[in-house]
């Protein structure tokens, strides 16, 4: 990709401002600085709306707001609200209790391609730890490597590899099929124009999972090619109590569905929206 060419990190949120907050600082410290970020907000209430704000009044890179209405688990349709204020021609989605290190944004513009996504991984901080980050506002990507060996060492923090060892691209980064393994929006690149071309999320996909399992496919029927963003794109993942997964059997089954009848295009995505232009 260029240097030039502009992309957009989509974080998604839910009422969880603190984390938010150091999200938000993470891509703010960024190496890369040709981003603009939007805050796919699925419903939060005032405290995070206030900080979205402030940050976006001192910040140098360009932050918007996508709030809807909070009417239960809808990460697609708030997604796909994101997609609609973006103005980037590729598309990074972040969660919003994920830290990106400094050259995250820098190493999804490597690897990005043409008709290729890029799924990366995630470092997970046990609860201890993401206290102390929440509660001191830690820098958690500036952190020095004897930090990481500390936490690793008391079983705070799952791996380190990825924060001491960057590989460039090569050939082996080619993912081969459709494999469900690795498949995360907390950490996802694509063209705008493939999301597009597959009507982005399927906002039939409401409750925990699946939604981006479903793009994913869609976007392999298609012929998107995928590549592994293992030791170039991990992000620090704060931790958090598990989600009700009472949605997750059904909407396995309708991404294995897809895949089986070569489905492309959401059944209800960006087309469907009003606010698309």
């Amino acid at each position: 990709m260029k240097p030039d060419t502009l992309i957009t990190v989509i974080v998604t949120t839910y009422n969880r401002p603190d984390a938010l907050e150091l999200v938000l600082a993470g891509c703010l410290a960024q190496s890369d600085r040709h981003f603009e970020i939007v805050v796919a907000d699925d419903g939060s209430g005032t405290p995070t709306r206030e900080l979205v704000e402030r940050t976006a009044h001192a910040s140098p890179i360009p932050i918007v707001h996508a709030w809807q209405p909070d009417e239960g688990f809808r990460a697609a349709a708030s997604r796909n609200g994101a997609i609609a204020l973006a103005r980037g021609e590729y598309l990074i989605f972040l969660d919003g209790d994920c830290v990106p290190q400094r050259d995250f944004v820098a190493r999804h513009r490597a690897l990005a391609q043409p008709r290729m996504l890029v799924t990366g991984s995630r470092i997970l901080l046990r609860q201890r730890l993401t206290a102390l980050a929440l509660e001191k506002r830690l820098a958690l990507a500036e952190q020095p490597a004897v930090f990481w060996i500390r936490q690793r060492l008391a079983g705070q923090v799952n791996k380190i590899l990825p924060l001491l060892l960057k590989l460039p691209d090569f050939a082996k980064r080619r993912v081969d099929g459709f494999v469900w393994r690795g498949i995360k929006t907390c950490n996802l690149g694509a063209w705008r124009a493939d999301v597009a071309a597959v009507n982005g999320f399927d906002e039939t996909f409401v409750g925990w999972g699946h939604e981006d399992a479903d793009l994913v496919a869609r976007l392999h029927n298609a012929g998107i090619g995928r590549k592994n963003g293992y030791l170039a794109t991990e992000v620090l993942h704060l931790w958090h109590p598990e989600a009700a997964r009472d949605r997750e059997g059904p909407n396995h089954d309708r991404v294995l569905a897809r895949l089986a009848d070569g489905t492309t295009r959401a059944e209800k995505g960006l087309e469907e929206r009003t606010d698309v232009t």
